[in-house]
C-alpha cells in the first residue's frame, strides 16, 4: 500500500462509504488508523452517531475506506460538511461510483480497502479526558469505533 496512513487520515482525510448499490452512502472521515488485531490487517475509523451514515455503518458487514489525491479535497469537503439527507451530496462531487462486489468505492481514489466489519464500539465518556470531551461531545454522542479486517486493497 503506497499511502501514508498518518498523513492521509488527518491531512488528506479519506471516505468511508457502505450500503448497496441501491442505497449507500459515503462520508469524510479524518480518524482512522491502520494496524493488526487477532492477527489480521485492520482498519478503524470512528463516526458519531449522529452522522447519516452510521445507519449504513450499523446495518453493514462490509464497508470502505478510501483515500485521494490533493485535486479531489474539495469533493471530500462537500461529502463531509452535507448529508445525504437533505441533499444528493454525491452529484455536487466529480466523483463516480465504483461497485466492488463486496462494498463501494469511487474511481478516482488512490486507494481502497475493503473491509468486513469485525467490531464496534462506543467510546465511553467516563474514559475520555475532559477537555476532549468539551471540545468533540458537549452536544453530541461519543463516536462509535468501527473496525474492518482488510479483505482487499485496490490501487
Amino acid at each position: 500500500m503506497q499511502i501514508d496512513p498518518f498523513k492521509n487520515f488527518n491531512n488528506g482525510w479519506a471516505l468511508v462509504t457502505a450500503g448497496t448499490k441501491d442505497d449507500f452512502n459515503t462520508m469524510t472521515v479524518s480518524w482512522g488508523s491502520l494496524g493488526t488485531l487477532w492477527n489480521k490487517p485492520i482498519a478503524t475509523v470512528y463516526i458519531k452517531p449522529c452522522r447519516y451514515t452510521y445507519k449504513y455503518l450499523e446495518r453493514e458487514d462490509y464497508f470502505t475506506v478510501s483515500f485521494y489525491d490533493e485535486k479531489y479535497r474539495e469533493d471530500l469537503m462537500i461529502l463531509g460538511t452535507k448529508s445525504k439527507r437533505d441533499t444528493d451530496k454525491l452529484a455536487l462531487t466529480k466523483l463516480t461510483p465504483d461497485y466492488l462486489e463486496k462494498g463501494i468505492t469511487f474511481k478516482e481514489a488512490k486507494c481502497t480497502l475493503v473491509l468486513k466489519k469485525i467490531y464496534y464500539d462506543d467510546l465511553k465518556l467516563d474514559r475520555i479526558p475532559k477537555e476532549y470531551i468539551e471540545r468533540y461531545y458537549k452536544e453530541e454522542a461519543p463516536h462509535r469505533l468501527y473496525i474492518g479486517e482488510v479483505i482487499d486493497i485496490i490501487e
